[in-house]
């Protein structure tokens, strides 16, 4: 299933490279949480992939850290990759150009929320991975933008008597969960942050998102330009709803972090099910009881 146009998302970062360096705040400031992570494991990664990497926004803020020697930058974007410099090469992260067993660490911000087979691309990551390679990347998930989603949605009912989607699905952190498991990643963990930056008006938002490239590219969206007076009507309801007592208008962006592990016989692995040396029963304390054998009540005088 296509959710998205992928020849749409390419065009918009294609449209993008000469004005994402006034307007990647987002960006660097989500990539340097994303390299604090990785400060905290005691590993070297000597080759590793930037995948979805914009402009080298995360080459810019590693540092060196994690040990990595070389650091490939992918975009789906040609002219994105390209402006990234150092190694870069142009490819799509539903079509990893890169050989099994390949790459120590795969490091992502803000694009696999651009994918339609977001199951496939963590599969495809994995494999590209070595034994005991890491998966570390940054999406954004389903609270991002809903002050927009929300005037958009209500000035398009009130104008056009009708909606439609004008702010891309996110998923959520369950789903991304289920997700790295399925895909044979080890030990996964998924956590959320949530930013939010304040803009002088909905307009300064738009024109941001444009410079970013996050422009509408789902495939439901309607063709035609979005006609001034929905917009005039989005940014009117933006500020009865959200403005502060400055005028200034807030814009969420919900992040989840992905860790994952390529699997080896060195990680941690729970134990077999019956293999554990210690009754339960003896660890609470308590007494053993068959199966079927109720707890004996409480009488009203005990706790």
């Amino acid at each position: 299933m296509e959710v998205f146009d992928r020849a749409a998302v390419r065009r918009h970062r294609e449209r993008a490279v000469a004005e994402l360096p006034g307007h990647d705040f987002l960006l660097r400031e989500v990539a340097e949480r994303l390299a604090d992570r990785l400060d905290d494991i005691k590993r070297r990664f000597p080759l590793a992939l930037d995948l979805g990497c914009h402009s080298g926004q995360l080459g810019g803020v590693l540092g060196g850290r994690g040990g990595i020697e070389t650091l490939v930058q992918a975009d789906l974007a040609p002219t994105m990759a390209g402006a990234a410099g150092g190694a870069a090469v142009a490819a799509d992260e539903e079509f990893l150009p890169f050989a099994a067993g390949s790459l120590d660490l795969v490091l992502s911000v803000l694009s696999l929320h651009w994918v339609n087979d977001l199951p496939g691309a963590l599969i495809q990551i994995r494999h590209a991975l070595k034994p005991d390679g890491l998966f570390l990347a940054a999406m954004l998930g389903g609270e991002t933008l809903k002050e927009l989603r929300e005037v958009l949605l209500a000035a398009e009912a009130e104008v056009a008597g009708g909606v439609s989607p004008r702010v891309a699905p996110f998923a959520d952190v369950a789903d991304v969960g289920m997700l790295l498991q399925r895909a044979g990643f080890t030990l996964p963990v998924v956590d959320s942050d949530v930013l939010s930056f304040r803009y002088s008006d909905p307009f300064a938002l738009m024109r941001e998102l444009r410079a970013l490239g996050e422009s509408n590219a789902t495939c439901a969206r309607r063709r035609h330009f979005t006609g001034r007076t929905l917009l005039q009507r989005a940014a009117e309801l933006y500020h009865q709803r959200f403005a502060g007592a400055d005028g200034r208008v807030p814009a969420t962006f919900q992040v989840f972090y992905l860790t994952g592990w390529a699997p080896h016989d060195s990680q941690q692995r729970p134990l077999r099910p019956g293999s554990a040396r210690q009754r339960l029963a003896q660890a609470l304390g308590d007494e053993e009881r068959s199966t079927g054998e109720t707890a004996r009540p409480l009488r009203r005088d005990e706790d």
